[in-house]
């Protein structure tokens, strides 16, 4: 893919002529948070760090979760990003999605084979964070399909 007029005017608005903007971010978190798909296939053909993270310890994954963007989930999942990682605090993107009640995004990232069994530094798993009833359903089941 070559660079449109478009996302040349996103990396240039958003401040990133050369890796981190002035603010700190990185390009491939920021454009996965925004959910810009464009932007993201964009970076990702360029070679983009896959293990990026931002100031609070979080890739680009947590991002587009953050941002219920599932396909730029997609896309990150099947660039290779680590579906697994945990920010220093022992979260996981599936972590925080089950903790939010985004059930969509728990279900998307269950389908491509997140553990479900991972916990934090407190002990807490995916499980044991579930907001909404649709996030236990989907993690129940997750964690009873390991224990058969």
């Amino acid at each position: 893919m070559a660079i449109t007029p478009e996302i040349d005017a996103w990396l240039l608005e958003n401040g990133f002529q050369l890796g981190l903007n002035p603010h700190g971010k990185h390009p491939l978190i920021l454009s996965a948070q925004q959910g810009r798909t464009d932007v993201l296939t964009y970076l990702l053909e360029q070679g983009a760090d896959l293990t990026a993270l931002d100031a609070y310890g979080n890739n680009a994954l947590w991002a587009a979760c953050f941002a219920e963007a599932g396909d730029c989930i997609g896309l990150l999942l099947e660039a290779g990003i680590d579906i697994n990682y945990q920010n220093p605090s022992g979260a996981s993107a599936l972590t925080y999605a089950s903790s939010s009640g985004k059930h969509a995004v728990v279900k998307q990232l269950l389908e491509a084979g997140a553990d479900p069994l991972l916990s934090t530094q407190d002990d807490f798993s995916a499980l044991d964070l579930a907001a909404n009833r649709q996030c236990l359903q989907l993690l129940r089941s997750a964690v009873k399909a390991l224990q058969v």
